[in-house]
C-alpha cells in the first residue's frame, strides 16, 4: 500500500488521516504531545494574579503548556495549541460554513459540508442553557437591530455543564475537536509520532520523497508517496521555506479585541463561549470570556464571576508574513477602523444592558486564525494544488485562504481537507 504522511493533527490532518487511511497507509506527525485541559481554577489564577508575576501572556505556557503564545511588535498576542487535536481543542467548536471567498474563486464545497453534518452533531440545544445575563444581551441585539443568530456548536450538548472551559480544554467530552477524527484514523490502522516537529520536506526529481522531521535529539528522514501539510497558519509557511518552497508575503490572523464590564452574578466565565454572533461587514461580535485578558491584563481587576465580555473579530488585511525567525504582523488602518467601529457598538450594547460606563475596560488585542501565505486561485480551484509545490505535497489548513474569513474557520477547514483527501486518493487509483 502507498505511504502517506500528514504533519499535523488538528482540522485539516485529522481529517486528511481519516480520509486517506485505508487507501494509503498513513502515518501522523505531531510536534505536540498528548492534551490536557487546563486544570487549575480561577481562584488560583486569581490569587496568582494580585501578586503581580503574571504580566505578560506568554507566561500561560507554565500553566497550560498546550497554549502556545507569541507576540508581535506591536504587542498583539498571537495563539495556537501545541498537540494532539491542534487548535481544535481550544477552539470554540463553533460549526459555521464560511466559503464565501473559496465560491469567489470557483470552488463548491457542498458536498463536503453535508458529509461532515453527517459525521459531527452539530446543533443550537446550548440555546436552552444560556444564562439570564446571555438572554438578555441577545434580546438588546435584536432590540438595536442588529440580528444575533445562536452560533451552532459540534459536539455532545448534553454532555456540557457549563463549566466555562471551552476555550481551555473540555474537560466532559461535549465540546467536538479533531482528535475524534485522529482516533478514527488510528483505529483504522493509522500510525501517530508525537513529540515529532517536521522541518522540512526532502524533494528528489521534483517529488517530495520524505519529510525530515526531528524527536527530541533525533533526527528521521520518514519516506512516503503523499505528504499532506497541515501544521496550522504559523507552521506550515515554516516547513515550505526551509524545504525551498516559497510562500507569499501576506498573513492574517482574525484579531481579537474584547470590552467588558463589571456586571454582578453575570458567571459569564461559567457558560459556553459564543453562545451567539452579531455579523457586521468586516467583523463579528459576540459574547466571550477572555481568559488572556482575565489573566495578565491589569485593566481586567473585576471578579471573574462579574466580569461579563463581549468579543470583536474582525476579518483582517493581508499585511504580513512569517518565518522561522519571527512573526511580522500589523494592523492598518482600515483594521484599526473596524476594532474600533466594533467597541462603539459593544459601549451600546452595554448601555443598554444599564453597565456604567466608567466601569467598561479594553482587553488584549490577540489573534488565533493564521493563514494566508500560500492562497488559492482561480487557477487552482480544481486541483486545489499550487504549482509550485511538488506534485504529491499538498497543503490542507488555513494557508490556503485567500483572505481572512473573519469568522471560525474550523469546519470550512475540514471541509477543504476533505476535497483535498479525495483529490489525492483519485489520482492514486
Amino acid at each position: 500500500m502507498r505511504r502517506a504522511i500528514v504533519i499535523g493533527s488538528g482540522a485539516g490532518g485529522a481529517t486528511a488521516a481519516k480520509e486517506l487511511q485505508g487507501r494509503f497507509d498513513v502515518t501522523v506527525v505531531e510536534a505536540g504531545r498528548e492534551f490536557r485541559p487546563f486544570s487549575r481554577n480561577l481562584s488560583f489564577i486569581e490569587k496568582l494574579k494580585k501578586t503581580g508575576i503574571m504580566f505578560d501572556e506568554r507566561e500561560i505556557q507554565f500553566l497550560f503548556p498546550a497554549m502556545k503564545i507569541r507576540k508581535t511588535e506591536d504587542r498583539m498576542v498571537l495563539v495556537n495549541g501545541v498537540g494532539l487535536g491542534g487548535t481544535t481543542t481550544l477552539a470554540t467548536g463553533n460549526g459555521v460554513r464560511e466559503d464565501d471567498g473559496l465560491k469567489e474563486i470557483g470552488i463548491n464545497l457542498d458536498a463536503e459540508f453535508t458529509e461532515l453534518s453527517n459525521e459531527i452533531p452539530i446543533s443550537i440545544e446550548h440555546q436552552k442553557r444560556w444564562r439570564k445575563t446571555t438572554k438578555r444581551l441577545f434580546d438588546i441585539c435584536q432590540m438595536m437591530g442588529l440580528q444575533p443568530r445562536p452560533l451552532p456548536k459540534m459536539g455532545e450538548n448534553r454532555r456540557c455543564t457549563n463549566c466555562g472551559h471551552c476555550v481551555l480544554g473540555c474537560p466532559n467530552g461535549a465540546k467536538w475537536d479533531a482528535r475524534v477524527f485522529l482516533n478514527k484514523a488510528l483505529s483504522d490502522g493509522a500510525k501517530l509520532l508525537t513529540n515529532c516537529r517536521a522541518e522540512k520536506i526532502i524533494i528528489r526529481d521534483g517529488k517530495a520523497s520524505a519529510a525530515q522531521v526531528r524527536r527530541g535529539r533525533k533526527r528521521q528522514f520518514l519516506e512516503a508517496d503523499l505528504i499532506v501539510l497541515a501544521a496550522g497558519g504559523f507552521g506550515t509557511p515554516i516547513v515550505l521555506q526551509e524545504s525551498g518552497l516559497a510562500c507569499s508575503e501576506r498573513l492574517f490572523v482574525d484579531p481579537v479585541l474584547c470590552v467588558a464590564a463589571r456586571w454582578e452574578g453575570s458567571l459569564q466565565n461559567k457558560e459556553i463561549s459564543m453562545p451567539f454572533v452579531v455579523q457586521k461587514k468586516g467583523f463579528i461580535l459576540a459574547p466571550y470570556f477572555d481568559y488572556l485578558s482575565f489573566f495578565f491584563n491589569k485593566e481586567w481587576k473585576y471578579p471573574a464571576d462579574d466580569t461579563l465580555a463581549l468579543m470583536i473579530k474582525i476579518a483582517d488585511s493581508n499585511d504580513g508574513s512569517i518565518s522561522k525567525r519571527e512573526v511580522r504582523k500589523t494592523l492598518n488602518d482600515h483594521d484599526r477602523g473596524k476594532l474600533i467601529e466594533g467597541v462603539g457598538i459593544c459601549y451600546e450594547i452595554f448601555d443598554q444592558l444599564g453597565a456604567q460606563k466608567q466601569d467598561l475596560v479594553l482587553g488584549t488585542v490577540n489573534a488565533g486564525h493564521p493563514g494566508g501565505m500560500l492562497p488559492l486561485t482561480v487557477n487552482e480551484a480544481v486541483s486545489l494544488h499550487n504549482d509550485r509545490l511538488p506534485e504529491n505535497l499538498y497543503v490542507a489548513d488555513a494557508t490556503l485562504f485567500p483572505s481572512s474569513l473573519g469568522n471560525p474557520p474550523m469546519l470550512t477547514i475540514m471541509a477543504l481537507a476533505k476535497r483535498i483527501s479525495k483529490i489525492c486518493i483519485e489520482k492514486a487509483a
